[in-house]
């Protein structure tokens, strides 16, 4: 890998190109200005700055097509001095990062280009614009922040609190955005809502923010290092761990939900919308935990309930026969009270092995039933960790987001197909030590490994902080869902009709998806005309997530915490241009730019430059 330098980049042939750049971007696809400046297979993701959505285009023909059919184009663009240009490899393919910043008419933008040198001239492999912030509608932050006089001058008036406290009951006013669901994916919007000035609530059924971790198993912790994990505007300290527990990130998460001023209103559960097409308004009711009702009118409803929803108990042969208890992960708690009993996890996601190590723990024993191969690796920035290694280098979380957001998927497509190939031969001895305990693993569809098990499905994947040893030693034992044949009244009958006896069984089988809660709420037609959420679509952008969906005044968002921490705003900017009036009739629609071809979408090994080593420079874009 080659060390990241600036060392021999010439500013000024950079700064001539992001000239030539600019005016291609400006023709509006004229074709001879853009063959001037890009590589034929160059890639363009695009964050809201230019078509108003998120979308990636492949080759020139794409993105020549895209913008002569975008609503917005670059006006001004520039080296962008206060972010770092530097020469590195990515994908085994060395070039220049290069920052820069632009705008349009209606908003402020940056992004990173990629360069690559031949023949002693530069040329575009990858390019970003992402919008910043709309013009007119910054956020309420720095220099542009709240005064406070109100607070510190009129004496006799309300304080915050008195003023914070009237705000939540919204009396005599309607929310313009309802967010279902207070985790981070709720949290998050609702903080960039606020700073682009749109009122907003959530609405969860649980009592008090953070109540999403809070009350999940005990021994649960993060299993991604926290500088991933950073919410906006409010990062960790750096005093805390590397891997953040449950009840620490539970109380930072109702901390954020106050310091942020955000509208919570715990116990309290979205049960119907309706939308009226010509008032582009939504009827909504919300049930309290009392059981009284009420009806709010927003023009926008987030589901923010996460990917991971109601849980699955799957409906196994003979489960009434069986005369221990069955529980779903999400109602286990604590091991202590299972020491000395048999206990069956169902299911070897990282919730299972979680559950499973902290039932060993506390003197159970433990038997796994797999249903999947699941992709297996070490936590910890040598191994799992390369792919957010960018963000363990020192430099600002923003500065790395944009990074990120600029970086097409085929990149970080090729990124995990060449760490799940080291980690093949990295931890051979730990995979082969499962296998010959019958855990079956898996390296995922085209080698994406566990990184593609997150983004397509949200699971099968563990990130092994101590489980898998107990797995290979044989001190956690596994059973195949291929030889279960029922329940019977003492544990599980095997199709060889061996009896395995049990005390209690926990369902690590996952959630009901975001699209069965939307059926829920807004009705079957609605459901239907979601598809897919959550996944990747041809594109190569996740599929109905933080972008306009077929319903219009609804959208998706979930995820884990970089994901909610980038495309919130995204979402948020969406929004708050609609509301404002600045999206152009052109562009409110879902219907991506360009014709997208699938092996546009994974051709990236093919692209003429990458017979450089098959190096990797980790970060995969969140």
């Amino acid at each position: 890998m080659t060390t990241p330098t600036t060392d021999s980049i010439d500013v000024a042939a950079v700064e001539a190109w992001l000239s030539r750049f600019a005016q291609a971007l400006r023709s509006r696809g004229d074709r001879r200005s853009l063959e001037d400046v890009l590589l034929p297979d160059a890639l363009w993701r695009d964050g809201l700055a230019v078509s108003w959505q998120l979308t990636t285009l492949y080759g020139l023909e794409q993105i020549a097509e895209a913008l002569q059919a975008a609503p917005l184009s670059v006006q001004t663009l520039a080296l962008d001095s206060t972010l770092e240009m530097r020469r590195t490899v990515r994908n085994g393919v060395e070039h220049i990062e290069v920052p820069y910043s632009f705008t349009t008419s209606i908003g402020r933008g940056r992004g990173y280009v990629r360069l690559v040198e031949r023949d002693g001239q530069l040329w575009g492999w990858t390019f970003g614009t992402i919008l910043d912030e709309l013009i007119g509608h910054e956020e309420r932050t720095g220099a542009n922040r709240p005064s406070g006089l109100e607070f510190s001058r009129t004496f006799s008036g309300p304080n915050w609190l008195d003023k914070r406290n009237a705000e939540q009951q919204f009396d005599g006013r309607e929310p313009e955005v309802l967010i279902a669901g207070g985790g981070q994916a709720g949290l998050t919007v609702a903080a960039r809502l606020r700073q682009l000035g749109v009122d907003s609530v959530i609405v969860d059924p649980m009592e008090r923010a953070g109540d999403n971790w809070r009350n999940r198993y005990h021994s649960l912790t993060l299993h991604n290092e926290a500088d991933v994990c950073h919410l906006p505007y409010m990062p960790f300290p750096d005093t805390w761990p590397t891997y953040i527990p449950k009840d620490m990130l539970a109380g930072w998460l109702e901390n954020y939900a106050t310091a942020m001023e955000l509208n919570f209103w715990g116990s309290t559960r979205l049960v119907k919308a309706d939308y009226d097409e010509t008032s582009q308004t939504w009827t909504a009711t919300v049930r309290h935990h009392d059981g009284t009702e009420r009806v709010v009118r927003p023009k926008h409803i987030i589901l923010a309930t996460g990917v991971s929803g109601k849980p699955i108990i799957p409906n196994l042969p003979g489960s009434a026969d069986f005369t221990g208890t069955k529980i779903h992960t999400s109602a286990f708690e604590a091991g202590a009270s299972y020491q000395g009993k048999r206990v069956l996890v169902v299911g070897t996601g990282t919730s299972g092995h979680d559950t499973a190590q902290e039932l060993h723990g506390a003197g159970a024993e433990v038997t796994m039933m797999q249903r999947s191969a699941t992709a297996i690796t070490t936590v910890g920035i040598e191994r799992a960790g390369k792919l957010y290694a960018s963000y363990m280098r020192g430099r600002p979380t923003e500065e790395t987001d944009l990074k990120s957001a600029s970086t097409p998927y085929p990149l970080n497509r090729h990124s995990m197909q060449l760490l799940t190939r080291e980690l093949r031969e990295a931890e051979r001895e730990l995979h082969d030590g499962l296998e010959a305990a019958g855990f079956r693993v898996t390296f995922g569809e085209d080698d994406l490994g566990f990184a593609g098990k997150f983004f397509e499905s949200f699971g099968h994947y563990y990130l092994d902080v101590g489980c898998s040893g107990l797995i290979a030693d044989g001190k956690i034992k596994v059973i195949q869902f291929a030889d279960f044949d029922r329940f019977v009244a003492d544990g599980v009958q095997l199709q060889t009709g061996e009896t395995l006896e049990f005390d209690h069984v926990v369902f690590a089988t996952g959630f009901q998806g975001q699209n069965s809660i939307a059926g829920e709420i807004f009705g079957e037609d609605v459901q239907r005309s979601l598809g897919k959420i959550w996944g990747f679509d041809p594109q190569g952008e996740m599929s109905n997530m933080w972008r306009r969906t077929e319903q219009k005044g609804l959208w998706i968002a979930g995820g884990g915490f970089a994901q909610c921490r980038i495309n919130s705003k995204f979402l948020a900017l969406q929004i708050k241009g609609r509301l404002a009036g600045l999206v152009p009739d052109t562009a409110d629609s879902t219907e991506p730019l360009g014709r997208v071809r699938q092996q546009d979408v994974v051709d990236v090994e093919e692209f003429s430059i990458s017979a450089a080593p098959q190096s990797l420079e980790a970060g995969v874009r969140v």
